[in-house]
């Protein structure tokens, strides 16, 4: 290659790498795959070796990922916040090891292997023991101030307690990762399906794209959670432990969350033998993890080492190859959800990926498969992203039958075939006939299921029969429906007919919350459902509200309800369908139970319970509404701040969390007693 051409090449990979940064770290919405990325780094890095001629002191190798954005005040760190760098082999980790035994000129020290989990560094600031400040990486040098976002993290605690065997700093940095449990990603993608919405590819992303949220209570309603697993600045200075494993026994004592898995290596072979151990065992872990990180457990040799203009030199971050598999596309299928939004799916030939079978994944929406070229007949790679969701990755092209045709996405609603639209600045194509039966099914489903009315016998099959026969085409129809048509649905269904029109009669009275989480508000979930009951006590009133009602000068008016949040339902309501909806439901004679109507206990006020793993007679829904309704506050979490802890059987790391927090647990019978008083 002539000089020209590698000095061509270099400027074409800074240009690559620069905008997958941005899309990366400032969007939380990467095109390409981590090990593609890391790929295209590697390259322009060996030639910026092989070419020094031609290497630039601001290339994307040589500096951090810049995470910052617009909307959220600068703050510089009072110590530089650094990357790890990486590796995907072996032979390269070894010599990591060689290096660290030369520059030292021992061969004798310990190494700490740790689980790199997938999400969003941050340094959080502790002066007083009180929590100060939180702030993303940045570039840097200074980043990001999101301090309101991680007040809403639960297992952050707001103040720390040193003890004498870790006694706490007057001023502390410590740095770590915002993350989301697997769990709580597929609950919020589980919900965007349901509401026809794009999914989210990966935890990581999700967990950064929420704490860059300007409104703090659609963070509150995302259950983020924290990893602190690193040192930042101090005063005084030197009010440091003196390794890595008691820098985690101290973080631990002060009460913060920190790695719960750790491995100790004093050579090469044990630290891949420990990655390897790692391996093994992450896939029953709650969080995503895409590596381990390698890290000199001496503080002392780790100063001795030092940093790179970017990275430490006494860390490595060794990083998993993600699992794909090729299969070929047989068919491309579109889904229309509950708000019309038209989601293309893959139809695969059948094949094992991380010890499942997949014959679904996801293609995200039109611009997406577009933009992949994807067509039925391709040859796929189909990856598990964040290890959760099937999707396909990439095409092979090499394999492409010569009959294969450019995909062209539907026009109109497969199920209705009314003309498809796009609104303006959004990705998604749209249903837009409010009456079609796929969109009725789900705003129904919704609607009686146990996380809101809670009609007893409306379940998937009922509901498919009622919209089938033309019966349901809005909500209020629920509760016009005619006995004597229902009793043509088969025979000897007198019994059962009679309780659903009994059990839809009686949700006339529900909660007020029920209805208004029941009306499939974007970002208006359970708990954001309650607030809104308890300050507006009726649906006619929340119809009606203005902006006014929720946001003045800028503030929060309700608790929990911030600017997103409240342009989602003063939107809502803006839609001449949905007052409709509203005054039709009061027509037919709903009258929501408002919030203490019914005269609401007083026994649990002020405390917070944490539910996990299965209850011997109870749901969690049920053991919930049972402690709220005695004043008790319900969390998906378990922090300091936690009352009780309710554990049944197969209980996780939530029972494990509590422990560690001195938390009371507790067991059913237990909790019913306290409730008998």
């Amino acid at each position: 290659m002539s000089l020209d051409k590698v000095e061509q090449r270099m400027q074409e990979l800074r240009a690559t790498i620069v905008r997958h940064d941005e899309l990366y770290h400032r969007k939380a919405k990467p095109e390409i795959e981590d090990g593609d990325y890391d790929a295209l780094k590697r390259a322009l890095s060996d030639l910026e070796g092989e070419y020094p001629l031609f290497a630039l002191t601001d290339s994307p190798t040589q500096r951090v990922g810049d995470d910052r954005s617009d909307g959220f005040q600068s703050y510089v760190h009072r110590e530089r916040m650094m990357s790890v760098d990486n590796t995907y082999s072996d032979d390269e980790m070894r010599e990591f090891h060689v290096r660290m035994v030369r520059e030292l000129e021992r061969d004798e020290f310990a190494l700490v292997v740790e689980p790199k989990i997938d999400g969003l560094a941050v340094s959080v600031t502790y002066e007083g023991g009180k929590l100060v400040r939180a702030v993303t990486r940045g570039n840097g040098v200074e980043g990001d101030e999101i301090t309101a976002n991680a007040r809403t993290i639960a297992t952050l605690p707001q103040t720390l307690t040193g003890t004498a065997e870790a006694p706490l700093p007057d001023v502390i940095e410590v740095r770590g990762e915002i993350y989301l449990t697997n769990e709580e990603f597929q609950r919020i993608n589980a919900e965007r399906e349901e509401d026809g919405l794009d999914l989210y590819k990966n935890p990581r992303n999700l967990a950064a794209g929420t704490i860059k949220q300007l409104d703090a209570a659609v963070v509150a309603q995302r259950k983020l959670e924290i990893v602190l697993y690193g040192r930042g600045y101090t005063e005084p200075v030197d009010a440091w432990p003196e390794t890595q494993q008691q820098f985690h026994a101290w973080v631990k004592a002060w009460g913060l969350p920190t790695v719960e898995h750790q491995w100790v290596a004093h050579s090469a072979e044990d630290v891949l033998s420990a990655i390897r151990e790692l391996d093994a065992v992450r896939g029953g872990f709650v969080y995503a993890t895409d590596g381990a990180v390698v890290k000199l457990d001496s503080i002392a040799l780790q100063r001795t080492l030092g940093a790179t203009s970017k990275a430490p030199r006494w860390a490595m971050a060794y990083k998993f190859e993600a699992e794909r598999a090729e299969t070929q596309l047989k068919a491309i299928s579109i889904q229309v959800g509950r708000t019309g939004v038209l989601t293309p799916v893959a139809e695969l030939e059948p094949v094992q990926l991380a010890g499942t079978t997949v014959s679904r994944a996801t293609l995200h929406n039109q611009s997406e498969l577009a933009r992949k070229d994807i067509r039925v007949g391709d040859f796929v790679a189909v990856e598990k992203a964040g290890e959760i969701i099937p999707a396909v990755i990439a095409v092979n092209l090499e394999k492409r039958p010569p009959s294969c045709q450019p995909y062209v996405f539907s026009e109109t609603c497969p199920v209705c075939a009314t003309p498809a639209v796009q609104l303006e600045g959004e990705v998604a194509v749209r249903c837009p006939n409010r009456e079609c039966p796929v969109q009725v099914r789900r705003r129904v489903q919704h609607f009686a299921s146990r996380a809101c009315l809670d009609i007893e016998g409306l379940g998937e099959a009922m509901v498919d029969q009622l919209v089938e026969q033309g019966w349901v085409k809005r909500l209020p129809d629920l509760y016009h429906l005619d006995r004597q048509n229902l009793l043509t649905l088969g025979k000897s269904v007198g019994k059962s007919t009679d309780k659903l029109l009994a059990a839809i009669e009686a949700s006339k009275q529900a909660e007020l919350w029920r209805f208004i989480h029941g009306l499939g508000i974007t970002h208006v979930g359970t708990a954001a459902a309650k607030d809104l009951a308890r300050v507006m006590g009726s649906l006619q009133a929340l119809a009606e509200a203005p902006m006014e009602a929720y946001l003045r000068d800028k503030e929060s008016v309700i608790s929990g309800i911030g600017k997103t949040m409240a342009e989602a339902i003063t939107g809502f309501f803006a839609e001449a369908y949905n007052r409709e909806i509203v005054a039709d439901l009061a027509a037919a004679g709903v009258e929501p139970e408002a919030p203490n109507a019914g005269g609401g206990g007083t026994l649990f006020a002020g405390q917070t319970f944490v539910l996990t793993g299965t209850l011997p007679t109870l749901t969690r829904n049920e053991a919930a509404e049972m402690i709220e309704a005695a004043g008790g506050k319900v969390s998906g979490s378990v922090s300091k701040k936690t009352s009780y802890v309710v554990a049944g059987s197969e209980a996780g790391s939530k029972l494990a969390k509590a422990d560690k927090l001195g938390v009371t647990v507790i067991d059913e019978s237990t909790l019913r007693e306290m409730l008998d008083g």
